[in-house]
């Protein structure tokens, strides 16, 4: 078992001996904070921190991250407070470590929602050092290494949230060696059975495919030298998780899967990179659509790479993957790698530094947007699985999206504001719906409208994480502003029939109501009486309370002016039109329900104060409403195309038309209209009943 001094002699390769001589410092300082203390295993507790800053220095880290492994149980462990960490070894490692410590256990209703919490704080604690999620990673691959010691549920819920969120993770910050082990160790916890049966195949099969993988290697190596280009050439396992996922995923046998064979060319710079994939093709056809850059264009995690895949001898198709020493180093330990070339000036590098903080600085966004922690867990699920597509702006910056994103999803990515006012898009220079997958080397351009607000519809084909949470968070917030405005109409009509406004309430005893409500802010209350959660006249006469005098009901019906928007709707039962009698029901939650005045869905309540109140239409109302008609009539040729003309001659609109053949003569047809009012609904039925054959047109209410 590794001791601190193999490790110190590890760490002297790449840190200065005082960096090395403050890991020890740390290491010596754990020892003694969790003296007696044990693993489960038996062995002292210590042996798991000094685990955790070896699998660090594997990934050569820099040494405020190993003295942060040594001392990450430090806090919750043993009750040693961060300010004595501070006093011992400085701001920042006590700032790691406390963001590492596991995360302070709150009563939840579930285990799914503590989870979302504990990931909420470790999205905080990496966007102000992405260190702390480095150090939390190589914390969990060393608790996977040693699950056998942990009951099986234990172990089971444990690995199933290392697949869910570190695996992801390690795969987002382009860590493919821990990803990897991750999704190796994970499966094994999960699906023992299964795991070790892929485990003997592959055995078995590398044996059989021993001779053929040499074969095509040495074709490669003789191509490579033909040509004057020097590269190494290595055989590529496939890891167990991953031939797993295809056989379910891809419905493939295992004989399938494993008939493709990998390899990997490693070369010194771009250039060559390039010239080695001419060199191959040359030597095996390519197969066609197969070819992927990945060096022009990186992944989101700043993975580079060509990838291209060829029939080779008796056409067996092998894949291949081209890239330079540094690339390589980068696909393995991903942002990590930043550190040991820290001193250099790599582009690739800094490049993937950087992606790793936006996507950081992108979690934190969808953290202030959601509505709580699962909803955001769910998010960051959803943007930890990527399958891109990359797009190009008018101006020709490349976007890179979720496969199956639409113009919504890349209205948002470039901008949460062009996503809100965001009214079409064009996709190469032409008008395309918005609920358009997007393919990959398209150009997309939004047409905004200042006023514009995110359409609900737009969830149902959404894919990115960002624009799920910012639609959600529009339309709460445009549901909130209409309820509070709707709310305070109530009141005010209320308080009208007691010759009483809101303003002249003082504000102490709003205050005093507010407190009985157990409510912060007074438009909290206003937005309860908006969406039906409390009666207007109830709220009235609290309000009012201290003039001892009972209200009477409001004078005059609230007018409707078609625009309060989410918490105003029309009953689809009797689908009221303007000009029309109606009355408002209060539905809890949603607001104002408008229903016909004799509506007999709402009959039994049609005169409780507390449940309806009266309404008319204002003089100024806006909007089409939809009005289901029943037509009779004989049966004759062309006879959807004569209703449309002569609904389109009203300057009406067919919404949705159904059709029931009586007997052979007549026809009953099901026509829903959308028309302004009633003067323009008596418009439309005229020039119906001019058609010829119509023998009878009814409108449909409850």
């Amino acid at each position: 078992m590794a001791s601190i001094d193999t490790l110190a002699d590890r760490l002297l390769t790449y840190l200065a001996p005082d960096q090395v001589n403050l890991v020890r410092r740390a290491y010596y300082y754990a020892e003694q904070a969790h003296d007696g203390q044990r693993r489960r295993s038996g062995e002292p507790y210590v042996t798991h921190p000094l685990a955790v800053a070896n699998i660090l220095a594997d990934m050569h880290m820099d040494h405020q991250s190993l003295m942060a492994a040594m001392l990450h149980d430090v806090i919750e462990d043993t009750g040693i407070p961060k300010e004595a960490l501070v006093e011992q070894f400085g701001e920042t490692v006590a700032e790691l470590v406390d963001g590492v410590s596991k995360l302070t256990q709150m009563k939840f209703e579930n285990k799914a929602e503590a989870q979302a919490e504990n990931f909420q704080k470790m999205a905080m604690a990496m966007a102000r050092d992405i260190r702390v999620i480095l150090v939390k990673l190589a914390d969990r691959l060393h608790n996977m290494r040693t699950l056998d010691a942990m009951p099986y549920e234990k172990s089971r819920r444990i690995a199933k949230e290392t697949l869910e969120i570190y695996a992801p993770i390690a795969n987002r910050l382009g860590m493919h060696s821990m990803r990897v082990e991750f999704e190796d160790l994970g499966f094994k916890a999960m699906h023992p059975m299964r795991s070790a049966r892929i485990r003997q195949a592959v055995r078995r099969a590398r044996g059989n495919r021993k001779e053929i993988v040499t074969k095509i290697e040495q074709s490669l190596v003789a191509c490579l030298e033909r040509e004057g280009l020097d590269g190494d050439v290595k055989g590529r396992e496939k890891h167990l998780y991953s031939i797993y996922k295809k056989m379910r995923g891809k419905r493939k046998a295992f004989n399938e899967i494993m008939d493709v064979y990998a390899f990997r060319i490693v070369v010194d710079k771009v250039d060559t990179c390039y010239r080695v994939l001419g060199a191959v093709h040359n030597l095996y056809k390519p197969l066609p659509g197969r070819f992927k850059d990945y060096i022009a264009i990186p992944k989101a995690n700043g993975y580079q790479s060509l990838h291209t895949t060829l029939f080779g001898m008796h056409g067996v198709p092998i894949e291949i993957q081209i890239r330079t020493r540094e690339m390589e180093e980068l696909a393995n330990n991903g942002i990590a790698a930043h550190w040991l070339y820290k001193s250099g000036d790599e582009d690739p590098i800094k490049g993937n530094h950087a992606r790793a903080r936006q996507w950081v600085k992108g979690v934190l966004e969808l953290q202030q947007s959601a509505g709580n922690s699962l909803e955001f867990i769910e998010s960051v699920k959803i943007d930890l699985f990527p399958d891109e597509v990359y797009v190009f702006t008018p101006k020709g910056r490349i976007m890179e999206l979720q496969k199956g994103s639409t113009a919504v999803d890349f209205a948002y990515a470039v901008h949460t504001d062009i996503g809100n006012s965001c009214i079409a898009c064009r996709i190469n220079r032409r008008l395309a719906p918005l609920s358009q997958p997007l393919e990959s080397g398209s150009t997309v351009e939004i047409v905004t409208a200042p006023g514009a607000r995110p359409n609900p519809a737009w969830l149902n084909f959404v894919v990115t994480a960002k624009a799920r949470t910012h639609i959600r968070h529009a339309l709460k917030q445009q549901r909130r502003s209409e309820s509070i405005s709707l709310g305070e109409r109530l009141l005010n009509k209320v308080l009208a029939g007691f010759d009483a406004s809101l303003e002249q309430i003082p504000a102490e005893r709003i205050r005093q109501v507010l407190d009985e409500y157990r409510m912060e802010v007074f438009e909290d209350l206003l937005e309860d009486i908006g969406l039906g959660n409390r009666m207007a006249y109830v709220v009235a006469r609290r309000l009012l309370a201290s003039e001892g005098e009972e209200i009477p009901s409001a004078e005059g019906p609230l007018a409707i002016r078609g625009t309060e928007g989410l918490v105003l709707s029309y009953a689809r039962c009797c689908s009221p039109i303007p000009g029309d009698p109606i009355v408002g029901h209060l539905s809890a939650g949603k607001g104002m329900v408008v229903h016909l005045e004799n509506c007999r869905n709402i009959g039994e309540i049609r005169h409780n104060p507390e449940k309806c109140i009266p309404l008319t239409w204002s003089k100024d109302v806006s909007g089409e409403f939809n009005v289901e008609l029943r037509i009779e009539l004989e049966h004759q040729r062309g006879l959807i195309a004569l209703l449309a003309g002569s609904v389109n001659a009203a300057d009406g609109n067919i919404e949705k038309i159904g059709m029931d053949e009586r007997d052979g003569r007549t026809s009953v047809v099901q026509l829903v209209v959308s028309v302004k009012d009633r003067i323009h609904l008596a418009r439309v039925i005229k020039k119906l009943r001019a058609l010829k054959g119509v023998i009878r047109i009814t409108r449909v209410r409850a």
